[in-house]
């Protein structure tokens, strides 16, 4: 049974596919508004910065981004995902100040340096290699960049020392954590850091 009721909540939250996909990325824009609003917040996205945000789920966040930064680029392994960041982004789209692919936090597609900033909210739990997504969130990180990643503290299966020696092995400085309580909702680990200038 319980393998069953994961499998279950892997479909709808973890690596969302079809219907269940897609009602999981309805849940997960209602209950994670407010930390997806607080961690664009601690971002704070200017209007000439390019952002990665990577895993943008049903696009809650990367639309938030998207009305501040110059471009926001979305990167996620779903395609239920992406057409539901795509259908609540559709007319930053056009705008051409939002965009979406397919990709991961160790595959995202971007080229060296291109990005302000990168964002990532409630899916460290779900890289398959952290040190190889520090990695490329390095490498895509313009010199003075910043990374602001959140997850909720009970889905992760690493202690944040580790985290945070982790970021600093890929080349972060300055990488610090901290826990973040947002209403009712279980505390969620908040790890920043940044590229050298």
């Amino acid at each position: 049974m319980a393998t069953k009721l994961m499998k279950a909540l892997d479909v709808a939250f973890g690596h969302p596919r079809g219907k269940v996909g897609a009602l999981g990325g309805r849940v997960m824009a209602k209950v994670n508004a407010r930390v997806e609003a607080h961690v664009v917040d601690v971002l704070a996205p200017t209007a000439d910065e390019v952002v990665l945000v990577v895993g943008p789920g049903p696009g809650v966040g990367l639309r938030l981004v998207g009305e501040r930064a110059a471009k926001a680029i979305g990167v996620d392994p779903s395609r239920v995902m992406l057409d539901e960041a795509r259908d609540r982004c559709a007319d930053l789209i056009v705008a051409g100040r939002v965009e979406l692919r397919e990709g991961t936090a160790a595959r995202t597609g971007q080229d060296a340096s291109s990005a302000d900033a990168v964002v990532s909210v409630d899916n460290l739990q779900l890289w398959d290699n952290r040190p190889a997504a520090f990695h490329e969130l390095f490498r895509v990180l313009r010199p003075g960049g910043r990374l602001v990643v959140s997850a909720h503290r009970w889905s992760l299966d690493v202690a944040e020392y580790d985290l945070i020696e982790e970021a600093g092995a890929a080349g972060f400085t300055d990488v610090r954590t901290s826990l973040q309580q947002h209403g009712g909702l279980p505390p969620a680990v908040q790890l920043l850091a940044h590229v050298p200038a």
